[in-house]
């Protein structure tokens, strides 16, 4: 088993790791006494830190030291929020993942059995020093895609065909949709299936309004949802701060950038709902073509994805692969996890989601992700995929 060390001062932290079932936590508030119980006595020997943000001069220090002093360490940042300059700013100096000061004990230790888990491959030399932690899809997992994606072209190549001619005849454009797409380890991938839309589908898109997405909540105010253009542009750019400065009013915090000026707390309300309603989806779509809407009841306009999984962009079983505009929503540390898992055809919310006849919240659906990349196993895939066989004719509109 891996050795695990905390560096910090943290009580709250501190009492946490205590209670990790079976596992011994090293407790020290000192670098360079981290540095020497990450000194191995044999070999083979790998050691998780879990390092507590202070100052950040500070952590650079301590970081960049235990990375000269012990080469087989793997270091998770125990933090809150961070800017993205920030999180450059600490993968540069040699973190590898991180976590929530306010995880629980759960989660700390199921970021432990996460690690030790995939040990072999984390600290190969093949793997990459620095950088947020990186999934390798298993061998097992790859021969079984490799295998079943080829028997599934063959076999359903008529359907194929069929579906090829019906949505030729019925609207101009392409057979074939790609778009970009965000699978594991934030990797970017032409994303293929049948189009099921009319070619001017992704401009209706803003038309639509949030009363039409299944995963906005009930009680929420009723806004326009948009691609990432226009005032979500803006608040990217603040993001990345280009806000030139801001003005204390006698009632609130304002914003001010080049060309916009917004409350405080107006802003950070945006945020937050951009990450909890990043998923999109419209109930009875009429940006559907006929075809489309069968195809899409019988998950035909799936099919093409075995090319991308023959390719290797995805699995069978994963996480479903995110647009770009929603992907980049889910950042935040409470979702990276979902993200170092395979990109998949079919996956554990979707199964989920069908039983329950399509009821499922965008947070419900973060969270099987993120289950899923941390406990995902043969015997796990071989459920999903005989459930989602169950499930295939969807008798509701989800």
């Amino acid at each position: 088993m891996i050795g695990v060390v905390y560096l910090g001062n943290n009580p709250k932290t501190q009492e946490r790791l205590k209670y990790i079932p079976g596992q011994l936590v090293r407790m020290t508030n000192a670098y360079k006494d981290a540095a020497q119980i990450c000194t191995p006595h044999v070999s083979n020997e790998h050691f998780l830190v879990f390092y507590e943000r202070t100052v950040r001069n500070e952590d650079i220090t301590a970081i960049t030291y235990l990375r000269k002093k012990s080469r087989n360490v793997y270091i998770v940042l125990v933090t809150d929020t961070m800017t993205d300059e920030e999180r450059n700013t600490y993968i540069k100096c040699g973190i590898n993942d991180t976590i929530h000061r306010e995880a629980s004990v759960t989660e700390l230790n199921k970021k432990i059995q996460f690690i030790s888990d995939r040990e072999n491959v984390l600290f190969s030399d093949e793997a990459p020093k620095y950088g947020i932690l990186k999934f390798k899809i298993p061998i097992w997992k790859r021969l079984f895609d490799i295998v079943f994606s080829t028997l599934a072209i063959i076999v359903l190549s008529p359907v194929f065909l069929i579906t090829a001619i019906a949505i030729k005849l019925e609207s101009k454009g392409p057979v074939l949709f790609k778009s970009k797409r965000v699978g594991t380890n934030y990797r970017i991938f032409d994303f293929l299936k049948f189009r099921s839309m009319y070619m001017d589908a992704e401009h209706q898109l803003k038309e639509l309004s949030k009363e039409h997405n299944q995963y906005t909540e009930a009680n929420e105010p009723k806004t326009t949802i948009t691609a990432p253009l226009g005032d979500q542009a803006e608040m990217a750019m603040m993001d990345q701060g280009m806000a030139s400065e801001m003005m204390i009013s006698d009632e609130e915090i304002m914003l001010v950038g080049d060309d916009f000026v917004v409350a405080e707390s107006d802003f950070n309300k945006k945020k937050e709902e951009e990450i909890n309603n990043a998923f999109i989806k419209i109930e009875d779509d009429p940006r559907i073509t006929k075809v489309g809407k069968f195809i899409r009841k019988f998950s035909i306009d799936e099919l093409p994805q075995f090319f991308n999984i023959l390719k290797g962009d995805m699995s069978i079983v994963g996480n479903r692969p995110l647009p770009l505009y929603e992907a980049e929503k889910l950042t935040a540390d409470s979702s990276i996890d979902r993200f170092m898992a395979p990109a998949g055809l079919t996956g554990l919310w979707q199964v989920e989601e069908r039983g329950r006849g399509g009821a499922m919240s965008a947070e419900e659906r973060k969270q099987l992700d993120i289950i899923y990349g941390q406990t995902y196993n043969f015997l796990l895939d071989l459920k999903i995929i005989l459930r989602t066989f169950r499930a295939f004719v969807q008798k509701g509109n989800v």
